[in-house]
């Protein structure tokens, strides 16, 4: 009976430091075989990198959506729909599947070579969220949870700096937040959300595809639900006020078109595009210089990324993959050319794991490729030291 006890006691002192990985396992009869660090300057992991509960990178989990307590300074969130999806479905799975491709991310500590700096031992405060819970058989109520959900977890002070002026449209500091999708039609209820924060905002959209179709055009949208999906959110959202005039972007587009009039109803929606090909004649540097000189640097920028930028042979798993596009290296080197830029919130969609290789290449890649988001977050700063920056930046000039 004794030993049932301290192995009881044991595994409970387990599931208890979980919650906070820098806190090690001091009760039970074996404590001296268990081990709370991972080799590295910032290693703090208690669980080895396939043991634990899946959260992104293996950080600490929160039940935001239950509690109003816990503070942060970066959230990630999961928007689990795919029912606006034209054509396979699947990225439902996408926060779990991009969760389980993470894990690895800090096997080694977690610093990032490339941009000198370690997301997960930093200033910043950085939990994942879990999920919103998404009904499946309701778009308009799905679309409705995931506006609310996200703008719950967007809406708190953060854990850094809460007091500091900010950029919302209040002039508070707010945290930053990273959702996992989900396809793509979540933008739209997340850029909702966004315009209640911050107002208009500038989007910097990685995607081959367009993705502002007017709804006669893409599927023939018989209903309004109907006109509200994966390829047409963005019209919806230039309808609806939500983008910045002038100042948001396409990169990586090669999709086919129902003709040259889409590129003209883009134009009207507000975007400028940067064709995936262009890559060939202007490397990565041409492409950053150009998303640097449409966004800049001194207004809120939205970034959201559609996993099929890549190319099918290094992501796979997507609703509507598209041949000839970039390479993971490429695109997470365009990625970090966006340094300085006032990114305050981030979606990454379109990975449906089912489609997937037993190597899990594109849950890794997306993964990875919010490792670069989540560490230019927390090199630029708490966002009152961002929008400190750009007030100082125009007085100089």
């Amino acid at each position: 009976m004794f030993r049932l006890v301290a192995t009881i006691s044991a595994i409970a002192a387990a599931v208890s430091a979980h919650g906070d990985h820098q806190e090690p396992i001091k009760a039970g009869p074996h404590n001296n075989l268990w081990y709370n660090t991972l080799p590295g300057d910032g290693g703090t992991q208690a669980d080895s990198v396939f043991s634990g509960i899946s959260t992104f990178g293996r950080i600490a989990y929160s039940p935001c959506l239950a509690t109003e307590d816990v503070k942060y300074d970066i959230a990630f969130i999961g928007a689990p729909f795919d029912t606006g999806t034209s054509y396979r479905p699947g990225a439902r799975f996408g926060p779990s599947g991009i969760r389980q491709g993470s894990r690895r991310l800090n096997l080694y500590g977690g610093y990032n070579v490339p941009l000198g700096a370690n997301p997960f031992n930093s200033w910043a405060t950085v939990i994942d969220c879990g999920d919103i819970p998404v009904t499946s058989y309701d778009n308009a109520w799905a679309i409705h949870q995931i506006e609310e959900g996200h703008n719950s977890i967007l809406m708190r002070e953060p854990m850094t700096n809460a007091s500091a002026p900010g950029p919302s449209k209040k002039g508070k500091t707010l945290p930053r937040v990273i959702t996992l999708g989900g396809d793509h039609t979540i933008t739209l209820p997340l850029l909702r959300s966004m315009n209640r924060a911050y107002g208009p905002i500038t989007v910097i959209h990685f995607d081959s595809h367009l993705d502002t179709w007017r709804p006669k055009v893409f599927g023939g949208a018989p209903t309004h639900q109907a006109s509200i999906n994966h390829g047409t959110y963005f019209w919806h959202a230039s309808q609806e006020g939500l983008l910045k005039n002038d100042t948001n972007i396409h990169a990586g587009i090669r999709t086919t078109l129902s003709g040259l009039s889409d590129y003209e109803n883009d134009g009207y929606c507000g975007f400028q595009i940067v064709e995936a090909r262009e890559i060939d004649t202007i490397g990565t540097e041409g492409i950053i210089k150009k998303i640097r000189d449409r966004v800049g640097t001194e207004q809120p920028v939205y970034l959201s990324i559609d996993i099929d930028t890549l190319d099918p042979a290094f992501a796979p798993a997507t609703g509507t993959p598209e041949t000839g596009g970039w390479s993971t290296r490429e695109l997470r080197t365009i990625i970090r050319g966006l340094e300085g830029i006032k990114l305050v919130a981030a979606d990454i969609v379109e990975v449906a794991p089912a489609y997937d290789t037993n190597a899990e290449l594109t849950t890794m890649a997306a993964a990875d490729t919010l490792y670069e988001v989540m560490t230019l977050m927390v090199m630029n700063g708490p966002l009152s030291e961002m929008s400190k920056k750009g007030v100082d930046a125009k007085e100089e000039i």
